[in-house]
């Protein structure tokens, strides 16, 4: 551009901004790369300005209204241009969007995967909306530069959406993995699914853009992989329904043998109650058993009816339980016989012996002859030789009808 250019356009290009018809693109380029020193920057507050050179960034301006000066923005040193004498800059100066972009609609096939509670392998499809926007205007601008033209919006936000679809069978998959679902559950994970899409968009964050919400969407398959899903969701139902049902069998069991064991314990217990407070001894609580007992196989087996009945199985209870605590009882003492060599005259046949309850000759009863002192009439202990009461040595039995 000549000096004579200059000065004949010098108003046009004192001025740089975004045209009012552009303001709606998220990235704008003013067309002219040779800027005057001096211009005047306008930045509106929905937007920043990034200045390139040769590729390489060299400053951002915020919003506001500035002059291009090199006193007041240092970063111009570097891209003032010696033929026209300081008076021109060359750079390359973008108007970056920073505020969000929404109603953005998205949609398409996420692509093959495997489904994580199946295995089944799918092709799902998602469709929705989302808000977008740029957070690092200088990444955003390297990382898109090159890869579309500016001034086109459609172009922008598809490549936006590419990316952020990229992201979309990353997160499905792990967060289906992680709860547990599969694909085809995915529709009620929404609230969970959106948030993560928001977190995690690693394509998006390393342009330098952010999520910012991620609107009413759904997904879908279509009908032959949709049919794949369900029967083997069945499947797997099926199964999860008889393990529940094999853990419920265990459980009644231990419940059932735990029931029992305690009714076991209880009736130790009682046995144990009865034996000590109720019975007194063992051999009569066992009367008591074999009484009760007697009475229920009577009734059982129909011995008996009403009152007569009742009585003959009280009697053979009893009967029964007299036998078992005879049985159980402690043995009579042997019989004894008066120390000393003492002899003891039937009474019925004259017969003498040792002493004894009955005689040997005839088996009738003895009764034992006592004794009295010769000296004080004092009745003698079987076997002693003298009176305790007064010394005198004592006799031989004394007749039956001694005093």
């Amino acid at each position: 551009m000549g000096v004579f250019d200059f000065v004949k356009n010098g108003v046009r290009e004192m001025m740089v901004a975004r045209p009012d018809n552009l303001k709606q693109l998220i990235v704008y380029k003013h067309p002219d790369q040779n800027i005057p020193m001096n211009s005047q920057l306008t930045v509106d507050s929905d937007e920043c300005a990034v200045f390139f050179k040769d590729g390489r960034v060299v400053g951002v301006l915020p919003p506001g209204r500035v002059t291009l000066h090199t006193q007041n923005i240092p970063f111009l040193n570097g891209l003032v241009t010696s033929f026209t004498g300081g008076q021109v800059f060359i750079a390359e100066v973008y108007f970056v969007k920073t505020s969000p972009v929404r109603n953005v609609p998205f949609g398409g096939p996420v692509g093959d995967m495997l489904d994580p509670l199946t295995g089944e392998q799918v092709t799902p499809r998602i469709f929705g909306d989302l808000s977008v926007v740029v957070v690092d205007p200088v990444r955003f601008i390297v990382g898109y530069s090159g890869q579309a033209a500016t001034g086109d919006n459609d172009y922008v936000l598809d490549w936006i959406k590419g990316l952020f679809m990229n992201g979309v069978k990353t997160t499905l998959g792990e967060l289906c993995e992680n709860e547990g679902k599969s694909l085809l559950q995915a529709v009620s994970l929404t609230s969970k699914l959106a948030a993560a899409f928001v977190a995690h968009a690693p394509d998006l964050n390393d342009v330098g853009i952010r999520i910012l919400q991620v609107g009413q969407f759904n997904i879908n398959f279509n009908e032959e992989d949709r049919q794949r899903l369900v029967a083997a969701n069945a499947e797997i139902a099926k199964a999860q329904r008889e393990v529940r049902v094999k853990q419920i069998g265990v459980a009644g069991a231990a419940a059932d043998a735990q029931a029992r064991q305690f009714g076991l314990d209880q009736q130790f217990s009682q046995d144990a109650r009865y034996v000590k407070d109720l019975a007194g001894s063992y051999q009569g609580y066992a009367a008591g058993q074999a009484m009760m007992g007697a009475g229920q196989g009577m009734a059982e087996h129909g011995v008996g009816g009403g009152i007569a009945g009742v009585g003959a199985q009280m009697a053979v209870g009893f009967g029964v339980g007299n036998a078992m605590a005879a049985g159980m009882a402690p043995p009579a003492p042997a019989p004894t016989f008066s120390p000393g060599g003492t002899q003891v005259t039937c009474g019925k046949c004259g017969a003498k012996q040792p002493g004894g309850k009955f005689c040997a000759e005839c088996g009738s009863p003895l009764v034992a002859q006592k004794r009295f002192c010769s000296g004080c009439g004092v009745e003698l202990a079987a076997g002693a030789k003298f009176c305790p009461n007064c010394g005198t040595a004592a006799a031989g039995p004394s007749p039956a009808s001694a005093p």
